[in-house]
């Protein structure tokens, strides 16, 4: 005959032992979870070490560089560079502007052919083509640097033309500081890249305040009074979700953009 107090201690037990089952098998979900982040965010340090500019794209821990989490970034597909850049068609020697229809107003940016041929050359061809139309502007960065960037057809910082162009005009907003950033200035227009030399594609961001950055983007062009004076607004409504880095809490919607002669 079993008493009162045994069968108590009895399921006192039982009960101790399940919680101890419950609780080795939480701790082997957490394990497992563990070293599921682990190998998530290895492949994301991978992944992020070839990102498309990073705007800062540099991992030397400069302040430009320490910004990159903040900066106008590309990260390119496997298919990059699979085609020849466009050949060259553009009349070196005449100036030529971007203007880009989008869905918080116009910008027109006035593109230094001169200086930047490769650049200029396959923004003509990529719009005569319609590459642009029909794209959204797809990061906001509102803290450390202070950019709209756009320019990719996949909407999320990962496409390009399949292609890549030379670095160009880099030594254009002078020489670097003690810390290897240069400003610059609100109104210019630059190229993402991978943080390496001459991974530039299609993906390109609008510099809405002064930005320190390192001098491995090309800038390419200046935007128009009305072109900053829109694209501010789109920074002042601020980053969707209440970040400081990711989709512009007012879309913008490239609908149409042209390249011609000034």
């Amino acid at each position: 005959m079993v008493s009162s107090d045994q069968r108590r201690r009895q399921l006192a037990r039982e009960k101790f032992e399940r919680q101890q089952q419950r609780r080795e098998e939480a701790r082997r979900r957490t394990r497992r979870l563990t070293v599921i982040i682990a190998s998530s965010v290895a492949v994301v340090a991978v992944i992020g070490a070839g990102a498309y500019l990073s705007l800062d794209g540099d991992d030397s821990k400069t302040s430009a560089d320490a910004a990159a989490s903040e900066s106008p970034s590309a990260t390119p597909s496997a298919s990059e560079s699979s085609v020849p850049e466009p050949a060259m068609k553009i009349d070196k020697k005449a100036k030529y502007s971007l203007s880009l229809k989008t869905s918080q107003g116009d910008i027109a940016i006035e593109m230094d052919a001169a200086k930047t041929p490769h650049t200029a050359n396959s923004f003509k061809a990529l719009a005569d083509k319609g590459y642009f139309d029909d794209t959204k502007c797809h990061r906001l960065t509102t803290e450390g640097i202070y950019v709209l960037q756009c320019g990719d057809p996949k909407g999320d910082g990962t496409g390009g033309p399949g292609y890549t162009i030379p670095d160009e005009n880099l030594t254009a907003l002078g020489k670097a500081d003690a810390k290897g950033s240069v400003t610059y200035p609100a109104g210019t227009v630059a190229m993402a890249n991978t943080g390496q030399p001459g991974t530039g594609g299609s993906q390109f961001f609008l510099v809405y305040k002064d930005t320190e950055l390192s001098p491995s983007y090309t800038p390419f062009g200046t935007m128009d009074d009305a072109g900053l004076k829109a694209v501010k607004k789109v920074a002042e409504a601020g980053v969707a979700g209440g970040a400081g880095d990711g989709a512009p809490k007012k879309t913008v919607t490239v609908e149409k953009a042209t390249v011609d002669k000034a």
